[in-house]
């Protein structure tokens, strides 16, 4: 299936993990793609595997985003999907909480998105066509102990899809978020060292236990994601609009 043949796809942390799945996932499909990554040799990478090209960018950097943003038109002329992938974690006790983490998460998981969106919304309201999809979380809907910026940022992500959708829906534009509960990613393994740590548990303990908790017994894959990302993005779900759609192997209801 071609969903997305003579199409451009940017994505923003596209260098590794979902990002990087759903390059993969949009090039089979025929997209071009853009990948945005902090990392430039990791954008590089990916951009090598989906024949697309690769652009270093800081998405909380606004003259990032708009250099990148030119720099897929110099080369396509158009934008025809935004997958805001990027973001970081930070967790800890919220009395331990400083200041400048609060602010760095802020900075990317939310400043970041408004700024892609904002980057690549008058190239799609001049087309007339564009799909938006961003990077949640299930954090956004619910929550957990210690990781107080990264849930507000998710949350707020979910408020900005909202507008976001009523402003550019008439404009032919559909804007949803994806909120994803645990999958096989190194941002969670990365909690999974952290917490392990604090506890004094054996690495990888906390990801079993996530594991175990969920009603599917197991955790999400990057390819899982990328696959719900990939729909909201095609033209089967034009209709869908400003909402934030679960994938967490049922882990809302556990």
């Amino acid at each position: 299936m071609k969903r997305f043949e003579n199409r451009v796809v940017v994505i923003t942390g596209g260098g590794k993990g979902i990002g990087r799945a759903a390059a993969q996932r949009f090039a089979r499909e025929g997209a071009t793609i853009g990948v945005l990554d902090i990392h430039r040799a990791a954008a590089e990478e990916t951009a090598q595997h989906v024949a697309g090209l690769a652009f270093p960018c800081d998405v909380s950097e606004p003259g990032d985003l708009v250099t990148a943003i030119d720099c897929v038109l110099a080369e396509w002329g158009r934008i025809d999907v935004l997958f805001a992938n990027a973001g970081i974690y930070r967790g800890g006790p919220l009395a331990e909480l400083k200041i400048e983490e609060w602010q760095s998460v802020l900075d990317v998981n939310l400043t970041g998105v408004m700024l892609a969106c904002q980057a690549v919304s008058p190239v799609m309201v001049a087309q007339r066509s564009g799909s938006i999809v961003v990077m949640s979380s299930m954090a956004g809907k619910t929550s957990w102990p210690e990781c107080a910026a990264y849930s507000a940022t998710k949350t707020g992500v979910i408020g900005l899809v909202r507008s976001i959708a009523q402003e550019l829906g008439p404009q032919g534009i559909n804007c949803n978020a994806v909120c994803l509960g645990h999958a096989d990613t190194d941002m969670l393994r990365q909690v999974d060292r952290q917490v392990c740590k604090a506890n004094g548990w054996e690495p990888g303990t906390y990801l079993r236990r996530l594991a175990k908790s969920n009603p599917m017994g197991r955790l999400g894959t990057v390819e899982e994601v990328a696959g719900l990302v990939a729909y909201l993005a095609s033209d089967e779900a034009r209709y869908i609009n400003g909402q934030a759609i679960e994938i967490d192997g049922g882990l809302v209801m556990a």
